[in-house]
């Protein structure tokens, strides 16, 4: 039987929240939250965390969970998981962010379905409420063909976009109009995962700063479907609150 093992990429320093997966919240680095999240929303998979820096290592092994060392030169998250799947040597990986709390069981299976269907890749999205958040580039959208649950485009513009309204939209718009957000959540075989350090980056990657969009512009198909489960991304420290919140006292 074919395996899937959860591979989480972790990148010490980031832009915007800089050392966030080692952010405190309530006594406990933001990285553990996620790990412990998935031991237990999706404890039938084998979890492994592939790791950029010592300070990762040691926070992740030290709690009980295994860590994979990878070269801290890798652009994207996905050479990372290619790299560690070169140890796990598993058949299909499923990508969890380090950043995302909130992470499901069934969002994780949703994804290995997908792949053991025979997805080359697999993605989740889920439905925009708020005309604040769809023209948000921070929030990537994703618009999918009709009838197969296949991404057509990835993009941090609002698409699709209100032509008939100069570009204003405001909630009721966005909720009548299957705008969707797509969630930082893969699924890949590990012969597109390979493949993937090899392909030549983009013209669209570039310019969008969306690594998803390098399968796309070279003629793979990304399965995606849709989730309902709430989530949110640890993106910034305001978001960190914003998380710290939700779980409640």
């Amino acid at each position: 039987m074919a395996q899937t093992a959860i591979i989480v990429p972790c990148r010490l320093e980031s832009t915007r929240f800089p050392r966030k997966l080692l952010h405190m919240i309530r006594g406990k680095p933001l990285v553990l939250w996620v790990a412990e999240r998935i031991a237990r929303e999706a404890p039938e998979f084998p979890l492994w965390f592939a790791v950029d820096h010592e300070l990762l290592r040691d926070c992740v092994a030290g709690a009980g969970f295994r860590a994979l060392m990878t070269a801290p030169s890798h652009q994207t998250g996905t050479d990372r998981l290619a790299e560690a799947n070169r140890a796990v040597r598993a058949d299909f990986v499923v990508n969890v962010q380090a950043d995302e709390p909130l992470v499901t069981g069934a969002q994780i299976r949703m994804l290995a379905r997908l792949l053991s269907g025979g997805a080359p890749m697999a993605t989740l999205a889920t439905a925009f409420r708020r005309a604040a958040d769809f023209t948000n580039p921070n929030q990537v959208k994703v618009v999918l063909a009709m009838a197969a649950r296949r991404a057509l485009f990835f993009s941090r513009s609002p698409i699709p976009f209100a032509r008939d309204r100069g570009g204003a939209v405001d909630d009721a718009w966005v909720n009548a109009h299957a705008c969707y957000k797509h969630l930082g959540l893969y699924g890949y075989s590990d012969e597109l995962l390979q493949k993937y350090a090899t392909l030549p980056p983009g013209r669209l990657e570039q310019i969008e700063k969306l690594e998803q969009l390098r399968v796309l512009e070279n003629g793979y198909e990304i399965a995606c479907d849709i989730t309902e489960d709430p989530t949110i991304g640890v993106d910034t420290p305001e978001d960190a609150v914003l998380f710290e919140r939700s779980i409640g006292a």
